[in-house]
């Protein structure tokens, strides 16, 4: 349906923000200035509450609607960038050597501003609209972190609804899926302890490198031979470090790598596989490895009824002659929405960032064409979630 003036009047004024923390981007909870903005124009808008700090730098609203006492809400969005120099030469470049907005959470967050300012003002609700400003997406659980330090106590809220860009999927259309969308994320690290010496004798040592080789072709089967070809999983060895002469076997050598998983039981099969393996091979060389096994995020996983209402929401505001994927294939990227996932039923979605480069690319750029529709999926979402549910 097409989408209303005010709120492409309120888009058009997005693009300066969103350029704007473009060109300042900030790494994991260091989101200091952005978090500054934020809570400024939260409170301009006129918001009932705004609190800064939460989850060290995390900002969070309510806005209470006019139609009187109901459910309440959480709207999320992430504000940190990456540790990549930027390639791209767009006029509001990042200003800061090694920096960029490289997954577009500049754009997540001038949308939900956008969605604040509609809100504040229409409040045509009932109940409460919580708006979380998240620090830390990128590998610091700063949604954890926020749920950690009390939001759900301080700002309850029933449900909760998070929205992130994807290049290759056309400008204001969006996707979703019940159930796991993204994967749980998992790092590991694989030491072994073999027997150094001189490379010309190789009869009097116990090489690691050769011992570290094999178990990367072991690990191979883990997924292979071990998790129903149905239920997607990933394992990948990114890493091989053992050694720094042409002459001299090692001691040690480490292995780096990660799993992917969309299941909960494949996520428990891959880390055990993969520890008998890497101790296992080692031994028959008459080394040890040692397994250290991270669980980071966790699936991102999408609930029945949630999912419904922002498939919904999101007919409401595709751009005319869109469409919206309803089975959309899940991808093995991961996002630490998931925990709030854990926490309160919800639903993920994505937003059509066109033919882009890819996240986390030098040359990715969030294409502001697609900040009226995510906008207006956030009100569409509150006005039908909030609607008549109390």
């Amino acid at each position: 349906m097409p989408i209303s003036r005010v709120i492409l009047d309120i888009a058009n004024e997005a693009v300066a923000w969103r350029r704007d923390f473009h060109a300042h981007p900030e790494l994991l909870f260091e989101v200091h200035r952005t978090a500054a903005i934020v809570a400024d124009k939260l409170r301009c808008f006129g918001c009932d509450r705004v609190e800064t700090g939460v989850g060290r730098t995390g900002v969070v609203a309510e806005i209470r609607g006019k139609r009187g006492e109901g459910r309440a809400i959480g709207l999320r969005a992430d504000m940190d960038a990456l540790p990549i120099e930027e390639l791209g030469n767009p006029p509001y470049r990042s200003t800061r050597p090694g920096l960029m907005h490289a997954c577009g959470h500049d754009g997540h967050t001038a949308i939900l501003l956008g969605a604040a300012k509609y809100l504040a003002a229409t409040r045509n609700f009932a109940g409460s609209v919580v708006l979380i400003f998240q620090p830390a997406e990128e590998g610091g659980s700063g949604g954890k972190v926020m749920l950690d330090d009390g939001l759900l106590a301080r700002f309850p809220f029933d449900e909760v609804f998070g929205l992130h860009n994807m290049p290759g999927i056309a400008v204001g259309a969006f996707a979703i899926r019940r159930g796991p969308i993204m994967a749980a994320a998992d790092n590991f690290t694989i030491e072994v302890e073999g027997r150094g010496g001189h490379a010309a004798r190789p009869q009097a040592c116990i090489d690691p490198v050769i011992v570290a080789s094999h178990i990367v072709t072991a690990l191979q089967t883990v997924v292979s031979r071990n998790v129903d070809p149905l239920y997607p999983a990933v394992l990948s060895v990114s890493s091989i470090v053992g050694g720094d002469a042409y002459n001299i076997i090692a001691d040690r050598a480490r292995l780096l790598g990660i799993v992917r998983t969309l299941d909960a039981d494949v996520r428990n099969v891959m880390e055990s596989r993969l520890t008998l393996l890497a101790e296992r091979v080692a031994s028959a060389f008459d080394a040890k490895a040692s397994v250290f096994y991270q669980r980071h995020y966790p699936a991102t996983v999408n609930h029945l009824e949630q999912t419904e209402l922002a498939r919904r929401a999101a007919e409401r505001a595709t751009i005319e002659g869109r469409a919206v994927d309803g089975d959309v294939a899940p991808t093995m990227i991961a996002e630490d929405f998931a925990f709030m996932l854990e926490a309160r039923p919800g639903a993920y979605i994505f937003l059509g960032n066109g033919e882009s480069a890819g996240l986390h690319a030098a040359t990715y750029d969030f294409n502001d064409d697609a900040l009226p529709a995510g906008i207006a999926y956030w009100v569409a979402l509150v006005e039908t979630a909030l609607a008549s549910r109390d």
